[in-house]
């Protein structure tokens, strides 16, 4: 297992969602600490995916509807759990 470094932080969510987390953290077999950092870098990493096209557009123009449908279908495709497409 590997070492990693951790900023301990204090935090507040409202009642309802701090609930809904614990309930998701214990379905996923998580803590609430390991569960909030894999949901932190699931938004991050769309933030990033974000504004990567932001920059491109920027650069290239706006995607093309063409463009925009064969990103959804890919996205579509991976997004899949394999289970579904059965």
């Amino acid at each position: 297992m590997h070492d990693v470094a951790v900023r301990k932080l204090s935090i507040a969510l409202d009642e309802t969602v701090a609930t809904k987390v614990a309930e998701a953290a214990e379905r996923a077999g998580l803590s609430v600490s390991a569960w909030l950092n894999r949901a932190a870098e699931h938004e991050l990493a769309i933030e990033t995916g974000l504004r990567a096209v932001e920059e491109w557009e920027a650069e290239h123009g706006p995607l093309t509807d063409d463009e925009l449908s064969a990103a959804d279908s890919l996205l579509d495709r991976v997004a899949t759990p394999a289970s579904a497409e059965s």
